[in-house]
């Protein structure tokens, strides 16, 4: 028989605290993989003898767009059985917008978040603090200076040097990657369309996010997530960073967290319009995956 003491003694876990806490967990995995690919690729290989590797080379880039894409798919296979595994405030959001999901849950999920951005952060920095060091003074990097966004850049965004410090283009450019992230995990997620089968969704976002880092994630490090970016940011604020982490007048930091919250709700509103709303209309019928819960029905043997 199943053993009910433990949910008599804490109700609270199958309300909003206990969806948070599996929100602040999913998102705290996905950030220490991925920030923990970037430690890997700028700091801790080319210091460990293991390989001369510097984020030189098309190579780089693709170790680290697979190693965000490897961690998208872990962090939605550890909270997505509670809280649907949102990790990310513009899908909450968009989620708000267009499926109903409660308003008053989308701060402490956007909170829970946030932490675990920060948490999966400290993980990164605690297990790379030497690698990180000896890299910043083979490169003379001084924490604290502008110039330590170098080895910042591990756990925050940044834009690319040939947006001038304007804030235009990569304000589109994350507006443009998170629609698009939206976009396609409403499509992915839609009954009436063709939702991957057998729990193989996140694996197919973590496909997703990959597509994006390689076809997207030059122009400013394709955060397409205020958690990811701000919580990791507030991290390396607390450790050293300074001003690196938050620059000064019209510094980039903000980019991550208003882009992102505009292009969901923009892709939200285009799935919904073009495909969305021409299914309901054709009357299609939601596709069956597996029985509820993920058990399989037990069959009995045919007599």
């Amino acid at each position: 028989m199943p053993d009910t003491t433990l949910g008599r003694r804490a109700g609270w876990r199958t309300g909003t605290l206990g969806e948070c806490l599996a929100e602040l967990l999913g998102t705290c995995v996905l950030i220490a993989f991925g920030t923990a690919v970037v430690a890997t690729t700028v700091a801790a290989l080319n210091q460990s003898g293991r390989g001369s590797v510097g984020l030189g080379s098309a190579g780089d880039w693709l170790l680290i767009t697979c190693g965000w894409a490897a961690a998208v798919t872990l962090g939605v296979y550890v909270a997505g059985g509670v809280s649907g595994a949102h990790l990310n405030p513009a899908v909450t959001v968009a989620l708000a917008l267009r499926r109903g999901f409660p308003w008053t849950k989308v701060v402490p999920y956007a909170v829970a978040q946030t932490a675990g951005a920060f948490l999966g952060a400290a993980i990164t920095y605690v297990t790379y603090a030497n690698a990180i060091g000896a890299y910043e003074r083979a490169q003379g990097i001084v924490r604290g200076t502008a110039a330590s966004a170098a080895s910042g850049g591990i756990f925050f965004t940044g834009a690319a040097g040939y947006y001038g410090g304007s804030s235009g283009g990569p304000l589109v450019d994350q507006i443009v990657g998170t629609a698009l992230l939206v976009l396609v995990i409403f499509a992915l997620t839609d009954t009436r369309n063709q939702p991957p089968k057998g729990n193989l969704a996140p694996l197919v976002v973590g496909l997703l996010v990959a597509a994006i880092g390689m076809s997207f994630g030059a122009n400013t490090g394709y955060a397409i997530n205020p958690a990811r970016d701000f919580g990791p940011r507030l991290f390396a604020l607390m450790a050293g960073w300074g001003v690196a982490a938050f620059p000064g007048g019209d510094g980039f930091w903000w980019v991550p967290i208003v882009g992102p919250l505009i292009g969901g709700a923009v892709g939200a509103v285009l799935y919904d319009v073009c495909v969305g709303h021409v299914l309901v209309a054709r009357g299609a019928l939601a596709t069956q995956d597996v029985e509820a819960r993920g058990e399989t029905v037990k069959e009995e043997p045919v007599l």
